[in-house]
């Protein structure tokens, strides 16, 4: 792919007045999508991001969306997301379709980062990004109200995957494996009716919240977030997997691995603990917690992962999904381990008087 004349013509439909110098690929080289600098003639700058996965509505959707929110945050976080490039007030987003080819790009003003997290969290850091992320949250759930429709939901994903198993269900391997996908996703349906889940919320999450992909102040306070390739309107608590991990003894790893037993480590409770104080959760959102962990497995490491991630990735990701991943779900989570810790159990209503 010649991404560097699919960049100029994008720019040419944006404004073909300011002339490009240079373009560096800033990639973590992790995903498939790809980010780069551009340097125009008179010093300028801007970021693009490029992506050829997916589907192209989704893309433009979840853009428009995280500039509608980017525009209503309020004071303290009304600078943490950058803001996109807007044409005749509409987020400017090209597409390049050529031949089987269909590839789309959105610009972005450049996103100032101030520190950025240890690669291992101290207790007292752990409490500050509780309280911080559950601020975030409610900030988010304000606006929420004032935000464009989405049309992706968790139900949605997994009856694309399940589609995906009925029409050639070798592409994820063996029958065996094809079989347990879909004992999985018929699970993850099932399970989502034991929870009232009309009472959950639904506001932007950004899923990926590891710490190459936001900075803080030196009080640990957000300061901006950036890599909004799994950005959804869905339930917060989707955003607490990478959190756990954020927060997990072993700390941030440049080979990594999606194993459930972050989320049972004693410091994601302390986490949630001080997340608690700020922004209540339910018990019945607690226990969810093992359906958005088997979610994510399914769509992102599954459906979308030979897609999203490099081969390298991709291969060892998916292999581990059906070795470890998905077989952990229900035996390595401890939902009442941390209703307890937070104090949410049930108490039976007391008794009326007449």
């Amino acid at each position: 792919m010649n991404y560097d004349l699919i960049l100029r013509k994008a720019w040419q439909g944006y404004d073909d007045s300011k002339t490009i110098r240079d373009i560096e690929d800033i990639s973590a080289m992790v995903s498939t999508n790809h980010v780069f600098k551009i340097t125009f003639e008179d010093e300028d700058i801007v970021i693009a991001k490029l992506s050829y996965f997916g589907k192209y509505e989704y893309f433009k959707e979840d853009h428009r969306i995280i500039h509608s929110l980017s525009n209503n945050l309020l004071y303290p976080f009304e600078n943490v997301l950058s803001k996109s490039l807007l044409k005749n007030n509409r987020v400017y987003i090209y597409r390049h379709r050529q031949g089987r080819l269909d590839a789309w790009v959105v610009f972005y003003n450049p996103t100032r980062i101030d520190q950025r997290l240890p690669r291992r969290l101290d207790d007292q850091e752990i409490r500050k990004l509780g309280r911080q992320i559950g601020k975030f949250h409610k900030a988010c759930s304000r606006v929420k109200n004032v935000l464009p429709k989405s049309s992706k939901t968790l139900r949605t994903d997994i009856y694309s995957l399940q589609q995906q198993l009925e029409k050639n269900e070798k592409q994820f391997g063996s029958a065996m494996q094809a079989d347990f996908l879909k004992y999985h996703c018929d699970l993850f349906l099932k399970n989502r009716s034991k929870y009232d889940m009309k009472s959950f919320e639904i506001i932007p999450v950004f899923i990926d919240w590891n710490i190459g992909n936001f900075s803080v102040t030196k009080n640990l306070e957000l300061y901006s977030r950036w890599d909004y390739d799994w950005f959804r309107m869905s339930y917060r608590v989707l955003d607490f997997y990478f959190l756990s991990r954020v927060v997990s003894d072993i700390g941030d790893r440049t080979v990594f691995s999606y194993y459930i037993n972050t989320l049972m480590e004693d410091r994601f409770i302390i986490f949630l603990q001080e997340y608690h104080k700020v922004n209540p959760l339910t018990a019945n959102e607690v226990r969810f917690l093992k359906e958005a962990y088997r979610f994510f497995i399914l769509n992102y490491v599954i459906k979308d992962g030979k897609h999203f991630f490099s081969e390298q990735y991709a291969k060892k990701l998916q292999a581990e999904a059906f070795d470890i991943y998905l077989p952990s779900v229900d035996r390595d989570f401890d939902a009442e381990k941390i209703i307890d810790a937070l104090k949410l159990e049930t108490k039976t209503p007391a008794a009326i008087t007449l």
